[in-house]
């Protein structure tokens, strides 16, 4: 068929992109489990935010901890926000200050010193996620990121971060909700695993 170069394409540059992600190895992404589980123990939360896909990301991920993750494992909910799925606050404050201040400013408001931010971005160069991730530090909120396209700026603003090494943005936001997933059974099983010791 004529179309069938579009997909072999697609699927044999997923499989390649995730396959140097196993090669790059997964300490950063238990590190980040690590931490974000600890703080949710010690009574924090974990605010997600993104644009575009990663935005759509980030609101499919705290919905995995807020709801049910895996079908056969019921708890309670675990305490997660996005910081981009009230429409009119988005608006308005693009509107009034700017597009660049929106998820800094919802942070500054819903956060408490021991959370956590995961920021999501396929090039690491969006001026709101620099921005959220710079205001996460003066906050005492621990920061995190998943990346590609080598990372931009939020590297070094991030306390830690996972980097897909790859160019293409459909890859990359591929192997970030792998990445996501499997961060959130993590979490899961510790959080289940400290409140039955509670």
């Amino acid at each position: 068929m004529m179309y069938d170069k579009y997909f072999e394409r697609a699927f044999f540059e997923s499989i390649e992109v995730k396959q140097n992600c196993i090669k790059q190895g997964f300490l950063s992404l238990s590190n980040i489990a690590h931490n974000i589980s600890n703080a949710i123990n010690a009574s924090g939360k974990l605010m997600l935010c993104g644009n575009g896909g990663s935005a759509a990301d980030a609101q499919h991920l705290a919905a995995e901890l807020l709801v049910r993750l895996r079908p056969h494992i019921n708890r309670s909910p675990i305490p997660a926000i996005t910081l981009a799925q009230d429409i009119s606050t988005l608006t308005a404050c693009a509107n009034d200050y700017s597009f660049d201040d929106i998820f800094e400013r919802n942070l500054t408001a819903l956060c408490r010193p021991g959370d956590c931010l995961l920021a999501i971005s396929t090039s690491g160069k969006s001026p709101n996620i620099i921005n959220v991730l710079k205001a996460a530090k003066n906050q005492q909120v621990k920061a995190f990121a998943f990346l590609g396209k080598g990372g931009g700026s939020c590297k070094e603003l991030a306390d830690d971060y996972f980097l897909v090494p790859s160019d293409n943005t459909a890859a990359i936001q591929e192997a970030h909700i792998v990445a996501g997933h499997a961060l959130m059974e993590a979490i899961e099983d510790k959080v289940i695993a400290a409140r039955k010791n509670d």
